[in-house]
């Protein structure tokens, strides 16, 4: 498989991305990987870079983004912090990433059995944990089931992997929010906003927008 350029990438849509990523994962799970030489990338990027995505994911070191996606050197930009939230940081590296860049795609991307959720519905506190946490607790009210406070805690993982994709979804709508830049591109239909669920016991990805 050929390194991304310049030309390829105006040619890519939000849609085609997508379908890159989705297959990608489909190659993943079938354990058969596209034929890419990456130290040949290495060559072909080291004047330039041209992603067709940007994927907002966990730290989790069970979710190695270009590895899930079977992606190559120079395909995607990566963006990861716990719990996969956005701040003015990541959010101008993803301006960048879809502005200057030319990215067609976004992609919140959390996951199943997350740490850093279960950390903000057990309500933990230490050290610097403790503000990243509260980033998370947003989408661990918005999730009202169940009502007993007995079960809403990492204990139940039902409950947490709820609060991951309520999560993934409230981080893309602070995107739009907080971000003219990736709204105007949106709205004009030079990018699209997705989010997605890895599933840490298969390693299957599952897209919603």
């Amino acid at each position: 498989m050929k390194t991304q350029t310049k030309e390829t990438q105006s040619k890519m849509t939000p849609q085609t991305s997508l379908t890159y990523l989705e297959e990608g994962n489909q190659r993943f799970l079938k354990r058969v990987r596209a034929d890419r030489n990456l130290l040949d990338q290495v060559k072909d990027t080291k004047g330039g870079q041209y992603p067709f995505a940007a994927v907002l994911s966990c730290i989790d070191s069970r979710v190695p983004v270009e590895i899930v996606f079977d992606q190559g050197i120079g395909d995607l930009f990566s963006a990861r912090v716990a719990g996969n939230f956005v701040n003015e940081d990541i959010l101008g590296s993803i301006e960048y990433a879809c502005k200057v860049a030319g990215s067609k795609l976004v992609v919140v991307l959390g996951h199943t059995s997350c740490g850093a959720v279960k950390g903000a519905c057990d309500d933990v506190k230490l050290g610097n944990i403790t503000s990243l946490l509260s980033k998370i607790k947003p989408a661990v009210e918005a999730v009202k089931e169940p009502k007993d406070a007995s079960l809403r805690n990492s204990g139940n993982i039902e409950f947490v992997n709820n609060v991951s994709k309520q999560n993934v979804m409230l981080t893309i709508e602070n995107m739009r929010n907080e971000s003219e830049v990736l709204k105007e591109l949106e709205t004009s239909g030079d990018i699209q906003i997705i989010g997605a669920m890895y599933h840490v016991d298969s390693g299957q990805v599952e897209f919603y927008g």
